[in-house]
């Protein structure tokens, strides 16, 4: 199918759809998706980012002037996901107690504003790869306009570089909870060294690299692209020393790079087929 015919699907099931609240990140999918239900839909839609402890600030803020530059509807309510037990300990299901937690304030949200639906912007790409937040999905009946459309990730970049969007290249960025190791507890604390972590890479001009908490040790990925640069010594040790200026004691970097989902690696498959409800 020809990613013309795609678009005009997604517009037309957001006809369909009618009214909606997109759970929004400022990602390029979420923001697409905001983009296209602003253009279909009007003031029958609303973009609503959730603000809490794991969204780093610098992202909040984009997401926020991105809607604004593009008018897109915007809300802003706060989730609560590190006050749930089983969100906190870091267990293999952390991600369905975060999206079951959003889709529950989201809900209210939408009966609130009296719209028919919830979409989120989960892709075709998405469902290869292991997000037990497509459970909480499934079970809150939150639609998935992108994937319903036959929409992948490069086919979703297109089409916002085709709009003009300037997110249509932003590099893809989970919750800073993902990069807290599993059975780790999940804390404001853990959370902002990461972050404080990782803005302090961006400053030193590397665009796609996580930075994973293991405790007292920092394991650094960076991209196969960015490599070669970073690990020139001056760089190197400016990396050693901008990662402990968060609160870390020591810094590993990752020999195999970034690639997304690495904590994920180490679960057996058993574990990851029940947190994914399979």
């Amino acid at each position: 199918m020809q990613l013309g015919e795609k678009k005009q699907l997604l517009e037309a099931r957001l006809r369909e759809i009618g009214s909606v609240i997109v759970a929004y990140s400022g990602g390029v999918d979420s923001a697409y998706l905001a983009y296209a239900a602003s253009r279909v839909l009007g003031s029958q839609m609303v973009a609503v980012i959730a603000d809490s402890a794991s969204l780093p600030r610098s992202h909040y803020r984009e997401a926020v002037e991105f809607a604004q530059e593009q008018e897109i509807p915007l809300l802003t309510v706060e989730t609560d996901e590190l006050e749930r037990e089983a969100y906190a300990i870091t267990g293999a299901d952390r991600c369905f107690h975060c999206k079951d937690e959003l889709f529950t304030v989201l809900e209210k949200e939408r009966l609130r504003l009296r719209f028919q639906s919830v979409a989120y912007g989960l892709n075709i790409d998405d469902k290869k790869d292991f997000r037990p937040g497509q459970k909480a999905a499934v079970e809150h009946a939150v639609t998935a306009p992108l994937a319903e459309a036959g929409l992948s990730k490069s086919d979703i970049r297109a089409l916002a570089q085709e709009a003009g969007l300037r997110v249509w290249d932003k590099p893809a960025s989970a919750c800073l909870s993902s990069r807290i190791e599993y059975g780790r507890r999940v804390t404001p604390e853990a959370l902002r060294m990461v972050e404080d972590a990782e803005e302090a890479l961006h400053v030193l001009g590397l665009r796609n690299v996580r930075v994973r908490h293991h405790g007292n040790i920092a394991r650094i990925e960076i991209a196969e692209s960015e490599l070669a640069s970073a690990l020139l010594p001056e760089t190197f040790r400016k990396i050693g020393k901008a990662v402990r200026g968060a609160g870390f004691h020591y810094v590993a970097v990752d020999c195999d790079g970034y690639r997304s989902g690495s904590m994920n690696e180490i679960l057996p498959l058993d574990m990851l087929m029940k947190a994914a409800g399979k």
